[in-house]
């Protein structure tokens, strides 16, 4: 049975912030005492670089290393050789487009992205346009970001689409795009499937298998992970034939004086220089956790303190939400009259922490018409208790209240 206060007993943030509301999880999560243990004990009891030492210590860490791999193939239901380490998905995004721009893709090729996209996901492609060739397109959507299918359709027709690139919940509006219909779609037409994973692998039961895509990336950040840790999984014939982002250190097999080399294979190929070792051990430990409680626990949890604190907030006469009709993600507003970062100035004087401003989506607000607003973002351990405490500040929320607080 889901317990949200005895998993919070598991969070030192909230423990020693007792006061505390956090509902900045769309930027990233609090950790469990498991996961920093994982890398505390890295520092104290185990630490050594990995693939280089031959004594036992540097055994250790090359067990728990490559050990998350398979951790996070079963995370995500894929094979343990899919699984690329990166720093984050940004590092990932743009190893997925610059290997696309190399191996997949030419000359006038388009990409679909859509206007709701995190930068991660729109400046990668931009890159190239500008350097390339291809061309960027947009799939049309509704005024929350939710993909218009049939528009979506449309654009084969209309456009030379060899990729689309999107997000599976989009870190604003929380539109949950249907990836697998999405992805079969653009496999009809000789396309290929990319997914920013970002903000739906800490939130949801993800099987990559199943969306049958092509590339899927997200961040152990904001799944109750350390952060400079990534994760790209890659179908396995495309990440054999895709060239690395970076070259280095234990991702090639050898090296001549005459300029040849040969590079290890996938995934260990794309990962040059010293890793963020105890990084990835913590977010093996974190996926580890997530799992013990159960992703459609933890996703049926969240739905419901979503619709909860929606229709607590609806009930404002001072707030204007913008995603009203989402089910699931953030939920996104502004206090009326003021602007969205003295209104999250304002929160925080009450001890609630939010975001404010565009999230990095800097094309969104060609479809909701506003380009700054406040994000509260919600995750399994937090609660109804706080909530009702953040829909009290909200009312208070006023021109007169929220101008020239600093911290």
């Amino acid at each position: 049975m889901f317990d949200v206060n005895k998993i919070r007993n598991d969070f030192p943030m909230l423990q020693n912030n007792p006061d505390l509301i956090y509902f900045d999880n769309g930027a990233t999560s609090l950790k469990p005492q498991c996961v920093i243990d994982a890398v505390t004990s890295f520092y104290t009891t185990h630490t050594s670089n990995v693939h280089r030492g031959d004594y036992a210590i540097a055994a250790t860490n090359d067990k728990a290393y490559d050990g998350t791999r398979n951790i996070m193939a079963r995370f995500i239901h894929c094979r343990p050789d899919e699984i690329v380490y990166t720093y984050n998905i940004t590092h990932a995004m743009n190893q997925i487009a610059c290997g696309m721009a190399h191996d997949f893709l030419h000359a006038g090729d388009t990409i679909l992205i859509t206007e709701a996209e995190h930068a991660s996901n729109v400046l990668p492609w931009f890159r190239l346009q500008e350097e390339y060739g291809m061309h960027v397109a947009y799939i049309p959507c509704d005024n929350q970001g939710n993909i218009l299918l049939e528009e979506y359709k449309k654009c084969f027709d209309k456009y030379n689409v060899k990729a689309v690139s999107i997000a599976e919940v989009t870190n604003v509006t929380g539109a949950v795009q249907p990836v697998k219909e999405l992805s079969a779609i653009a496999h009809e037409h000789g396309a290929y499937m990319i997914v920013d994973g970002a903000q739906a692998v800490p939130h949801m039961q993800v099987d990559v298998q199943d969306l049958d895509v092509d590339f899927y990336a997200f961040s152990a950040h904001k799944m109750c992970g350390p952060g400079g840790v990534g994760i790209l999984y890659g179908k396995k014939e495309l990440l054999e034939k895709m060239r690395p982002l970076l070259m280095g250190g234990d991702m090639n097999a050898r090296f001549n004086s005459d300029g040849a080399y040969i590079l290890k294979s996938s995934p260990v190929k794309f990962e040059a220089g010293t890793p963020n070792i105890e990084g990835i051990i913590g977010a093996g430990a974190a996926a580890e956790y997530l799992m013990s409680i159960g992703m459609e626990e933890i996703h049926a949890y969240e739905k419901e303190l979503r619709a909860y604190f929606l229709e607590k907030m609806q009930k404002l006469d001072n707030i204007e939400i913008y995603n009203p009709d989402n089910v699931y993600g953030p939920i996104d507003f502004n206090a009326k009259g003021v602007f969205a970062q003295d209104a999250a100035g304002y929160l925080a004087s009450r001890n609630i922490a939010v975001r404010s401003g565009n999230h990095c989506a800097k094309l969104l607000h060609d479809i909701i018409g506003t380009d700054s607003t406040v994000r509260a973002s919600l995750y399994f351990y937090n609660t109804k208790e706080e909530v009702d405490r953040f829909v009290e500040a909200a009312k208070d929320i006023t021109l007169e209240n929220a101008v020239g607080i600093f911290f």
